[in-house]
């Protein structure tokens, strides 16, 4: 008996969707001082992957990407960044795919789905403790750190790398692009930590605060935050209509 799963529900439909083509999605969270990526796995298969999904033929490829998320998070306001196009013509390994399609109940080698795929890379960021994973029917998602990402579906892992390298060209000069990963107040020191992480170097405390207080994206607020074990220390906070202003130019 043929498997009802998100593949076969795309091939019965397949009338609607742009054919050999994708968005795949990178979301970055920030959560107990590491940067998280949310990855995706079909309950049928081993292997864990990047948030996908196709894109239907009277649909915007932004739109599908915002659908793609939506239906992931539970978020509406997401900042996606278009970053790449990924066209290899070895992507994906062949062995790999007939493997999934396989295992899902999909054997004609010669449907659209089960061929050559390009895709379109969006990076998304979000405030972690806002996102409401929303495992389906057939697919489990997962917060995993960035030192903890296993080996994934085909290209994904190279995926993320190119996201990343993206997002570290662009934090030179829109330090803005942080400020939908922290909430509304948060210490210096996440902030300094996500700099860290994305740059894979340690930064001077202070230097950092200065630098980043003279872009004019983040305020000091005349409030401390306190907790146990750990000295007292400032709030900040991200001046979000100048941060708004400056993403809508990107």
């Amino acid at each position: 008996m043929k498997k009802k799963n998100v593949i076969n529900n795309v091939v019965n439909g397949d009338l609607n969707y742009q054919q050999g083509i994708s968005v795949d999605c990178v979301v970055f969270g920030f959560h107990d001082r590491m940067l998280k990526v949310l990855l995706s796995k079909f309950k049928f298969y081993h292997k864990w992957m990047l948030p996908v999904g196709f894109i239907m033929k009277d649909e915007d490829v932004d739109a599908a990407a915002c659908r793609v998320m939506k239906k992931r998070t539970g978020l509406n306001d997401i900042y996606l960044h278009q970053f790449h196009v990924f066209g290899n013509t070895v992507r994906p390994n062949v062995k790999e795919h007939s493997d999934v399609m396989r295992r899902a109940g999909l054997v004609d080698g010669q449907h659209w789905i089960s061929q050559r795929f390009i895709s379109i890379g969006y990076y998304a960021l979000v405030d972690y403790l806002k996102v409401n994973i929303r495992n389906l029917a057939d697919e489990d998602l997962r917060w995993f750190s960035l030192n903890e990402i296993p080996m994934l579906y085909s290209d994904h892992n190279s995926i993320i790398e190119k996201a990343l390298s993206t997002i570290r060209t662009q934090l030179r000069v829109m330090p803005m692009i942080c400020y939908k990963l922290l909430p509304e107040k948060f210490p210096l020191s996440e902030l300094r930590n996500i700099y860290e992480t994305i740059l894979g170097k340690e930064l001077d405390r202070r230097n950092f605060q200065r630098k980043i207080l003279s872009t004019g994206y983040v305020i000091q607020l005349d409030e401390i935050y306190k907790k146990p074990g750990l000295k007292p220390t400032s709030l900040f906070s991200f001046n979000r209509e100048k941060c708004d202003e400056a993403l809508s130019m990107t």
